[in-house]
């Protein structure tokens, strides 16, 4: 199935208005017009940034991210993976059907907005996108939010901050608000700093969509990772925790459709 582009309703502004595409011998790179320095290959390679005497870290998971250190700043690498059994098939391959609809390259730009628009997500630095006939791969680069851990990681540990909760609601709604449909909006994807400002994570495939049932089904997904990461960790879903957080969702901004 042929992916949707998402609907353009944030303007271009900021990071956004200085995006430029470099042309590479197989494929392209996204950046912020020399925000941070000319962009090549080799900023997608752990192998570089060692070579150059940065420091590199590798955060596990699906589709390990490296956190690379250097006088530039901090920033994570990300290459798309695939999930689920089809990862087993087609593991980082995905169809190209243009350049603009590519992964990296729509996460990217979507980033771009949200930043500019003061909502909590990582800065966009630069996305690649790598050809080979009818196949892409991709790779993305943020920056590293730094002093923080997933909200996953506090629930573990029993330690979600006081008034986290309602933060995560208002934040959740504010992105609704800007009509942006994250479709995997889980506890590992929500960061908390130490003082339980929250953050987002991980905008792959998601769109800009007028107001819908996608709204509730965000919630839903939510509420479904929550009751799952207490299973997994033998700890007690905090049904006061969110219900505090539904009351905060509710009540920001305008009701919700």
């Amino acid at each position: 199935m042929a992916e949707r582009a998402p609907v353009e309703v944030l303007p271009d502004r900021g990071i956004a208005a200085c995006a430029q595409v470099l042309t590479t011998s197989d494929g392209a790179i996204l950046h912020a017009g020399g925000r941070h320095g000319e962009p090549h290959d080799g900023w997608f390679e752990g192998e570089h940034w060692r070579r150059v005497g940065a420091q590199v870290r590798e955060i596990p998971g699906r589709g390990a991210v490296l956190v690379v250190e250097h006088p530039g700043g901090t920033w994570a690498i990300r290459h798309y993976q695939r999930g689920g059994l089809v990862a087993k098939l087609i593991e980082h391959h995905y169809l190209w059907t243009g350049l603009e609809r590519t992964r990296a390259f729509r996460e990217w730009r979507l980033l771009a907005r949200l930043s500019d628009a003061g909502l909590p997500v990582p800065e966009p630095i630069a996305a690649r996108v790598r050809r080979t006939g009818p196949i892409y791969t991709a790779d993305l680069i943020t920056s590293f939010l730094a002093d923080t851990r997933k909200l996953s990681a506090y629930i573990a540990d029993d330690e979600v901050p006081e008034g986290a909760w309602e933060r995560i609601g208002r934040m959740v709604r504010a992105f609704h608000d800007r009509g942006v449909r994250h479709p995997d909006l889980t506890a590992h994807n929500i960061l908390l700093d130490s003082r339980g400002e929250p953050a987002l994570l991980d905008f792959d495939n998601a769109a800009l969509e007028p107001p819908g049932r996608w709204r509730e089904a965000g919630l839903a997904r939510l509420e479904r990772s929550l009751r799952k990461v207490a299973m997994e960790t033998g700890t007690q879903f905090d049904a006061a925790g969110w219900q505090a957080l539904v009351a905060a969702y509710r009540g920001a901004g305008a009701p919700s459709a």
